[in-house]
């Protein structure tokens, strides 16, 4: 059985199992109260949001080391480097902001009495910094209080220039380099490792959510689902189409046509790094962008391009700060785009560590990061399809730039054939 359908099964069943004891109105002291439910199943639960904050430093720091002395390596951190970076970037705020907007206007966290549970819950939220201090304090003065603190902004800042170091030091930082190559590759095994832990995870947490949270509470989760879902479709089909008519003056139409595969690999695998061989080829074949471009632009792309998720993170802001009853004031909205923008920089290209960075993101504006556990029941889902939109953002950009730098085959692009592999003829 693939984790979707394990997932789905243990938020199902954890949902019915809280809902049931809940029906059973146990007192408190009773021997399952005690024991199972806040004892075993909630220690489960939180175990599991455990796991996922564990991950959070330890995974930007490596992932964007890597990924910072990679793109300083190649020399190409000019023209070329500073038009995609930026285009991805935008893309990126672009899709947070729409996010935010829609979260905002359609209000996916309040229920028709606009209680949350904050006051049950005895949640009071931490005073965001204001967006001043954050520009200023975004340079750690000592990187490993910063890692030891959780200060994102500050770990991703020395990562990036730790990496451009290392790109810069010669034998020393190659040495160096290796070794951080190496860590990489062991944390995205322990990344992995530990969404096969997420059905058991959910089913706790839903448990949770089932005892303490009535019915009505939990039907706001289908409009989280479904505000993500129409942010992710309107990214795709306005924002991207914009960029490419309005910087490239390419037909929109025929780019997304001839996307498919790629978007169908990332839907099928929620991961943009398994999708990047087939990318690539729909990006030089199928659209006709050149190899020195599509080289560049597209593994830069699975690695700091997160459109999808940094729509899920403005979304899921708005739902738990609406679902535990604060309101975010406009520096807070402001640093859930700065954050989530920069976090995408740092967002492994593996299924599932949207959640990770939500930790981040959360954090940032001083929410609960039990909040995660409201949403991870449907991440799964949500995280096909905002893959498909993160391949999708990885070869518009490279496209642009592309027609920008004169490396764009415009007869390719226009061919409805090409790059089609054809069977061979066996009669």
């Amino acid at each position: 059985m693939n984790l979707t359908s394990r997932i789905l099964i243990g938020m199902g069943s954890g949902l019915l199992l809280g809902a049931f004891l809940q029906w059973l109105s146990l007192p408190v002291d009773h021997f399952i109260s005690t024991f199972f439910t806040y004892g075993l199943i909630d220690a489960g639960g939180d175990l599991f949001i455990t796991l996922l904050k564990m991950m959070v430093v330890p995974l930007v720091l490596v992932s964007l080391t890597c990924g910072s002395a990679s793109l300083g390596a190649t020399g190409k951190v000019g023209r070329l480097g500073g038009k995609t970076i930026g285009l991805y970037l935008l893309t990126t705020a672009a899709a947070v902001t729409l996010a935010l907007t829609l979260a905002l206007i359609i209000n996916p966290g309040l229920s028709a009495s606009d209680q949350g549970v904050a006051e049950s819950a005895g949640f009071v939220a931490n005073e965001a910094p204001s967006i001043k201090d954050t520009l200023v304090n975004i340079i750690p003065s000592n990187p490993i209080t910063a890692m030891a603190e959780g200060k994102m902004l500050q770990v991703i800042a020395f990562a990036v220039l730790l990496g451009l170091a290392m790109s810069k030091a010669g034998e020393a930082g190659a040495r160096v380099l290796a070794v951080f190559n190496d860590l990489n590759s062991i944390v995205m095994k322990l990344v992995t490792m530990l969404i096969q832990l997420a059905p058991y995870g959910v089913f706790c947490l839903m448990v949770t959510l089932g005892v303490t949270v009535g019915l009505n509470e939990i039907t706001k989760l289908l409009t989280y689902f479904l505000t993500v879902v129409l942010a992710l479709l309107l990214h795709m089909t306005l924002v991207y189409p914009a960029l490419l008519h309005f910087f490239a003056g390419l037909n929109p139409i025929t780019y997304l046509k001839k996307m498919r595969e790629p978007m169908l690999v990332a839907f099928s695998s929620s991961s943009s790094g398994a999708t990047l061989p087939v990318t690539m080829r729909t990006v030089e074949k199928r659209v006709g962008v050149s190899n020195n471009v599509a080289s560049f632009a597209v593994p830069l792309g699975a690695t700091i391009n997160m459109d999808g998720t940094a729509i899920m993170q403005g979304v899921a802001t708005v739902f738990i700060a609406q679902f535990y009853g604060f309101a975010l004031g406009p520096e807070q909205l402001l640093m859930v785009i700065l954050t989530a923008t920069l976090a995408s920089i740092g967002t492994a290209a593996v299924p599932g560590v949207g959640l990770i960075m939500l930790a981040m993101v959360l954090g940032q504006v001083g929410l609960p990061l039990e909040g995660i556990g409201l949403i991870i029941g449907v991440d799964r889902l949500l995280d096909m399809m905002r893959t498909a939109v993160n391949v999708t953002g990885d070869g518009a950009v490279a496209t642009i730039v592309a027609k920008s730098e004169g490396e764009l085959d415009l007869e390719v692009f226009h061919d409805p054939e090409a790059g089609w592999v054809v069977e061979p003829d066996r009669h």
